[in-house]
């Protein structure tokens, strides 16, 4: 049994112009231990799914329905109270911002002892050494000093180190983390990473991370899946999807990769936006975008099925094999040569 399945996930919105099919109809599973890597464009629904997961979409407009399968309980249709229990424990959640997601009038120590005793019977000096360990784990500089500090007082890597702890502190058995290097340097993005990748080593968490960077998620994935316009369209190992890509928006995100040997004008561009999602494409979603496009695509939208003789990976796309794999080989070999 996987420790998280998702099935045919959808979440709608309603909204004043209409309903907005933010996600619809998404499958998948991950287990224990493994990183799933969810990628796509922005509002193409990698963090609605993460917040559907999680319980955190405003009740008041949202519709919600499928299945999510936590250790095989179905949390999606469970009580608040439940979810509560499950938040913060079992399943814990790294936002994008750290800076919005911290209380700016609480220290940090008050705030990873809160996330300690809400689920744990232990004594305030226990929490705040149990912080105390979480901040070392995550290379806090003088744990000791920096637990009485408020978040402004921290940089951006720091307070995202922080989030992490927080994340971490009460050994959850699923980590999602929304973007959690968006808004950091280069370099610091990296060690974030590297730290995220020991502690789950440490932990023994499964991770879900959600971006929409392909550089991350071949850094740090197992198994990936390709979103767009609120539908998967691409789903496999990160090997498989990196080495056969089958669908033409994955080649599209593979090709804008910027390389340090590539002339930066021959970079891949995916032209056009993505559609709305309050009146979607008829057929293909992406076929307003797609050079490939067919009169097929306008008229009929294609399932995820497995790619022939690899039942592990799957694509949704009307091309037919030999063309799909031409084009990816095509695609890879140019990539290859630039990179020298």
């Amino acid at each position: 049994m996987s420790l998280l399945e998702v099935r045919d996930l959808k979440t709608h919105f309603r909204t004043d112009d209409g309903i907005v099919k933010a996600v619809d109809g998404v499958n998948f599973s991950v287990e224990k231990g493994q990183t799933l890597g969810i990628v796509g464009e922005s509002g193409c629904g990698k963090s609605v799914t993460c917040l559907t997961i999680m319980g955190l979409n405003p009740k008041i407009n949202t519709i919600s329905s499928g299945e999510v399968l936590f250790n095989g309980e179905d949390i999606l249709h469970t009580s608040a109270s439940k979810l509560r229990e499950l938040r913060g424990d079992k399943i814990a959640m790294i936002f994008q911002d750290p800076m919005t997601s911290l209380n700016p009038v609480y220290t940090i120590g008050v705030q990873l002892q809160e996330a300690v005793l809400l689920h744990r019977d232990v004594t305030k000096k226990q929490a705040r050494a149990r912080g105390l360990e979480l901040l070392k784990a995550v290379g806090i500089a003088r744990p000791e000093r920096r637990i009485d500090d408020y978040p402004h007082q921290f940089s951006g890597g720091m307070r995202q180190r922080v989030m992490i702890a927080m994340a971490l502190v009460n050994d959850p058995d699923l980590l999602i983390a929304d973007e959690p290097t968006t808004a950091l340097d280069v370099t610091t993005q990296a060690q974030i990473l590297d730290l995220m990748m020991r502690l789950q080593q440490d932990f023994g968490s499964a991770i879900m991370m959600i971006t929409h960077d392909l550089g991350v998620v071949a850094e740090v994935a197992d198994e990936v899946i390709v979103m767009y316009a609120a539908k998967v369209v691409e789903q496999g190992s990160a090997q498989t999807i990196f080495k056969h890509p089958q669908h033409p928006y994955t080649w599209g995100l593979l090709g804008s990769l910027p390389r340090l040997n590539a002339d930066v004008e021959r970079l891949v561009q995916i032209k056009g936006q993505p559609p709305s999602l309050l009146n979607p494409p008829r057929g293909c979603r992406f076929h307003p975008r797609c050079p490939y496009v067919m009169n097929i695509c306008k008229e009929q939208e294609p399932e995820l099925l497995p790619v022939a003789d690899h039942a592990d990976h799957l694509q949704a796309c009307h091309l037919d094999d030999e063309t799909k794999e031409r084009e990816a080989q095509k695609l890879l070999a140019g990539m290859m040569a630039e990179a020298g």
